[in-house]
């Protein structure tokens, strides 16, 4: 099910089983995610970052360990990560189980400082039933939204990505993990109508979240709210 993260109350951390390949071969991975910095072991070397395409090996980590990867501005590059985090779809007001597969290639690092590629594809499994996106945004917003418009009449994906208080700031966002939560400040929120008016609210929110994060304060985003619509 989608998982519960109240404040001040993180729920336990959540465990995505995967595997990590590179040149070097591939690994068995179970990423950790606290609902704030995702972790992950990789032969021996633990790497922790805010988002999935900027994990870096945590401090003190002996150079020599480091040989068996490629880092990027100290993140992991020319890599491929494939893991599997479960979410709750709502059928006609009946809540279930889902699996959300996550695929994500991070390409080689190029001269201008960019990698040449970052292809990130997800695939929503219930009950048999499963929706693949594009893999053509790069970030986990458009591709859960690609998802959720694809899915049949009356279900949807209940998470953070799905809800009335969760924004994202007009100066741009990365791959995933970076939703203001309005739930300490509903009304407000909810009043918002122009970019002015979203900057009047933007540092007051509760908290960062993660798109595939749920908390008791959930409730299905309406069209048009917000600066995201």
């Amino acid at each position: 099910m989608g998982t519960t993260c109240d404040r001040g109350n993180l729920s336990p951390i959540n465990i995505y089983p995967g595997t990590y390949s590179d040149a070097n071969g591939v690994e068995p991975i179970h990423i950790r995610n606290d609902g704030e910095k995702p972790k992950v072991t990789i032969r021996g070397v633990e790497f922790a970052g805010r988002d999935f395409d900027s994990l870096e090996p945590v401090d003190n980590t002996p150079p020599e360990n480091l040989n068996l990867f490629r880092l990027h501005f100290g993140a992991l590059a020319s890599c491929k990560f494939a893991f599997e985090m479960g979410i709750s779809v709502v059928l006609n007001n009946r809540e279930c189980a889902g699996v959300l597969q996550v695929t994500l290639t991070l390409g080689d690092p190029k001269p201008n400082g960019a990698l040449d590629k970052e292809v990130l594809v997800l695939q929503l499994g219930w009950e048999g039933q499963s929706v693949c996106s594009s893999g053509k945004s790069g970030w986990f917003e458009d591709e859960l939204l690609e998802i959720q418009g694809a899915l049949p009449q009356g279900a949807f994906i209940k998470s953070c990505i799905n809800c009335l208080y969760s924004d994202y700031s007009p100066i741009g966002h990365g791959l995933f993990g970076t939703m203001m939560c309005f739930r300490n400040i509903k009304e407000q929120y909810l009043a918002v109508r122009t970019k002015d008016d979203f900057f009047e609210v933007q540092d007051h929110h509760d908290r960062m979240v993660q798109e595939t994060f749920l908390c008791s304060d959930f409730t299905r985003r309406v069209p048009g709210t917000g600066y995201r619509g």
